[in-house]
């Protein structure tokens, strides 16, 4: 572990952070209970502690999250003692904004994008700080730091402000916002490092388990009443891990035997797929449909 390079990657965050709380009107913080929205908790308490955070923690709730998040992502909240708001997609369904064809099955993920922008009007958030890097898929790796969304939540992905060093232009208008990512340079290793030196508490999932599985389009698919076996599909007892955690319709675990931090960054080091194209069934649409979910409001 390479501690130099880890404390100037916390440095830069710490300092992204500070700027959205000195410059934005009525910030948030996007928390999901994954696992770089926990490293992004453990920034906040270095940048702001010991007063309380200049914002609140926001979380978008498709209603087809891992109970062992949604668990975790309480009990981390309640041990920081600050404020969450949850959006709900499945409020936002009730209310029309949200169609789907079968509510009760269809993946929510996507949808996740009309729900954040309703969030965001009602609490007339100016700046949302989020978790993504520029590791993880094509579309995040040419967004910058501080993301402009117009006034429906999009994002132009020609229209970006430049970033010159640590220089950020923050300046909206009324209805626009900032999506802005403090761990954009950050990758999955050093996430991990950064987990081990902190020693911050995850939740179970990440780690290597017994659970029941459907090998499929290269994807080993959790199964679940989302995700049910189809016709002919053989179900499998794996020992597997979540590398991310999203909505269970469209969250895949690999096969993995690591079990503790350390494992995990010795297999992280010498993994060649990102851990969005090994896990996420939603990013095998298209070549582009990160980048078309971006240019519609989501994260």
């Amino acid at each position: 572990m390479n501690e130099r390079h880890l404390d100037s990657l916390e440095s830069e965050a710490i300092h992204i952070m500070r700027e959205v709380a000195a410059e934005s009107a009525n910030p948030a913080l996007l928390f999901s209970g994954g696992k770089d929205s926990v490293v992004l908790l453990r920034l906040a308490e270095k940048a702001f502690r010991p007063g309380k955070f200049p914002f609140p923690l926001v979380h978008i709730d498709t209603g087809h999250n891992f109970d062992e998040v949604i668990t975790f992502r309480d009990k981390k909240v309640a041990q920081l003692g600050e404020r969450l708001i949850v959006g709900s997609v499945e409020e936002s369904i009730k209310r029309g904004t949200v169609r789907l064809r079968n509510p009760a099955t269809d993946s929510r993920n996507a949808a996740q994008a009309v729900t954040l922008l309703e969030t965001i009007a009602e609490h007339q958030f100016d700046a949302c700080i989020g978790g993504a890097r520029r590791d993880e898929e094509k579309a995040r790796a040419k967004e910058r730091i501080f993301s402009f969304r117009d006034e429906f939540g999009q994002w132009d992905p020609k229209a970006q402000r430049p970033e010159l060093w640590d220089l950020y232009n923050t300046r909206v208008h009324p209805g626009e916002n900032m999506r802005v990512f403090p761990i954009s340079n950050w990758t999955e290793l050093d996430v991990w490092q950064y987990i081990a030196r902190e020693k911050l508490e995850l939740p179970p999932i990440y780690f290597a388990h017994q659970r029941q599985v459907i090998p499929r389009n290269g994807l080993l698919v959790p199964l679940t009443d989302l995700t049910p076996a189809r016709d002919g599909e053989t179900v499998e007892t794996q020992t597997v891990r979540f590398r991310t955690v999203g909505d269970i319709s469209c969250t895949c675990p690999v096969s993995s035997d690591a079990a503790t931090v350390e494992q995990i960054i010795a297999e992280t080091a010498i993994t060649q797929i990102t851990e969005r194209g090994a896990t996420r069934m939603d990013d095998q649409t298209s070549e582009a449909s990160m980048e078309k979910r971006k240019k519609a409001g989501y994260f």
